[in-house]
């Protein structure tokens, strides 16, 4: 069995949530902890791939430079729009703030990310303008590319080209249902791969063609962290993982009203559910080298000259196979997770520049703690 390690750092998706990972892999940089795989979906997906290719030799800095530009095209809620959409009734409240930019997301956008397609703008190229019934999505996000351009190196993201972590993303098969991986140790990933993970239709965003048929939405539909795609790609390697929770498994109190249940039921729909890939992990692996025992025991104490050579060769070449293809074990998990001490529905759209501050520095502290609970052990 393999003695080496492999970091992995697992991003969930999550919207605006998603400052939270990059305050957490800012932190990991910080304490020179070396990532060797970088896994996401959806916002998680984006974090992943600009920490992987980015074009700085220093990642942290270049994601955290992404999401104050996404918090900066935000909402000014000292505007005298913000004043006109909050009315009088608004007092200035978390909860509120996030309502407030919840509500200009929705209607005007953000510009470096995705923009409505009722735009004035979209007259001229969008052949169903007039037609709505017809649409099949409301926000264009291809804007996210654009953005993008100005930090990740897409030639790093490809095999053979050096990033920074091996990236490994998730979407799925709109007309299958199937699951979708993108390596960057297999593959060239491109800005359409980056869209089709973050592609989100509940969101009200498109779909991707990332090739001739094959039409991908936001890998969260079928898993939030992609913790199984990291173990099927890389099965050798024993693996150390980080995994960033944006939506926590766990609360202390029963939600205490229609909004609160909509919000714990959509936490606990998008909440991690990996613990039967790390526990079977750990089985197989205690199979493979239960196996290899007996299979010792054979070559030393069974005398070999009634045993077909063959036969012998061929269990140890299966073994090896097996070996190869499931080997991997997750040696330990830490899990990093948000704080939800005000939930409400319009979080996960809150780009506002104190929000996004403040939960990249959340991040920050929580993995800074981790970290030093992982020295104490």
């Amino acid at each position: 069995m393999p003695d080496n390690i492999e970091n992995v750092l697992v991003l969930q998706g999550g919207g605006s949530l998603g400052a939270f990972g990059c305050g957490v892999f800012k932190a990991l940089a910080k304490n020179n902890t070396k990532i060797d795989i970088i896994a996401g979906t959806s916002i998680g997906g984006v974090n992943a791939s600009i920490i992987a290719g980015s074009k700085d030799r220093h990642p942290e800095e270049t994601l955290e430079q992404f999401w104050l530009e996404l918090a900066e095209t935000s909402i000014n809620l000292n505007s005298p729009f913000s004043a006109w959409l909050a009315g009088e009734h608004f007092s200035g409240t978390p909860g509120n703030q996030s309502m407030l930019s919840f509500y200009h997301s929705a209607v005007s956008g953000n510009s470096k990310m995705f923009v409505p397609r009722w735009k004035p703008e979209y007259i001229s190229k969008d052949p169903l303008y007039f037609e709505p019934a017809k649409w099949t999505y409301l926000y264009d996000h291809s804007q996210l590319a654009k953005t993008l351009e100005k930090y990740v190196d897409y030639d790093k993201l490809r095999p053979g080209g050096n990033p920074n972590a091996r990236l490994i993303i998730s979407a799925v098969n709109v007309l299958t249902a199937e699951p979708l991986t993108f390596d960057s140790m297999r593959q060239q990933v491109t800005p359409k791969h980056i869209l089709a993970t973050s592609g989100y239709p509940l969101y009200y965003l498109p779909w991707v063609e990332i090739e001739k048929g094959v039409y991908a939405w936001d890998g969260s539909l079928l898993s939030n962290t992609p913790l199984r795609e990291v173990i099927d790609a890389a099965p050798v390697t024993d693996k150390r993982v980080f995994l960033v929770e944006n939506y926590p498994k766990k609360i202390e109190r029963l939600p205490e009203s229609l909004p609160e249940v909509i919000h714990r039921a959509r936490d606990i729909v998008f909440s991690d559910k990996t613990m039967h890939n790390v526990q079977m992990s750990k089985v197989i692996t205690y199979y493979l080298r239960f196996i290899d025992h007996l299979y010792r025991i054979v070559e030393n104490h069974a005398d070999l000259s009634k045993i077909d050579k063959s036969e012998l060769a061929s269990i140890r070449n299966k073994y090896k196979k097996i070996s190869e293809e499931h080997g991997a074990e997750i040696k330990s998990i830490f899990y990093i997770t948000r704080d939800e001490s005000t939930p409400h529905l319009y979080e996960n759209a809150d780009f506002s520049v104190d929000t996004i501050k403040n939960s990249i520095r959340e991040g920050e502290e929580k993995t800074i703690q981790v970290i030093r609970d992982m020295k104490s052990l």
